[in-house]
């Protein structure tokens, strides 16, 4: 299997109430690595930029303004199948429909506050690790 590496973003309504530990734990015991982390504030020029593929969607306004809300945690995650097995991981986008013992599923308020992003392929992974990290940042 390919070693891969993914984006994963803990979002503001999760590091507000000190998740930040807790998920990263589930990610470390599913086998992932944390091969870079940092705690920011998105400006809306960021998150507008970093969520523009989603503009023109309904909720792109709501999805800024929460992003915005509060520190986010943006991390680069390795390993085998790194974004499919995150994906796993963090569960259904609809914390009502996400697998029990999924980051959603457990921590997620709604559909909007999360609690985490996930990159959804391969190829976003790759741009959305670049939009936050250079190079020399992955350790």
């Amino acid at each position: 299997m390919p070693i891969e590496k993914t984006l994963s973003i803990i979002k503001p309504d999760a590091t507000k109430r000190n998740l930040t530990g807790l998920i990263n734990a589930k990610f470390e015991k599913s086998g992932l690595k944390i091969i870079a982390q940092k705690r920011l504030q998105l400006t809306r020029s960021m998150a507008e930029k970093f969520y523009e593929v989603h503009k023109d969607r309904p909720f792109y306004n709501d999805l800024i303004d929460f992003m915005i809300s509060g520190p986010v945690v943006v991390q680069v995650l390795q390993g085998e199948n790194a974004v499919k097995l995150n994906r796993i991981i963090m569960g259904a986008t609809n914390p009502e429909e996400a697998e029990e013992g999924t980051i959603r599923n457990e921590f997620a308020e709604s559909i909007e506050a999360n609690s985490v992003h996930g990159s959804d392929s391969l190829e976003n992974a790759n741009a959305e690790i670049t939009f936050f990290f250079a190079n020399i940042e992955l350790i």
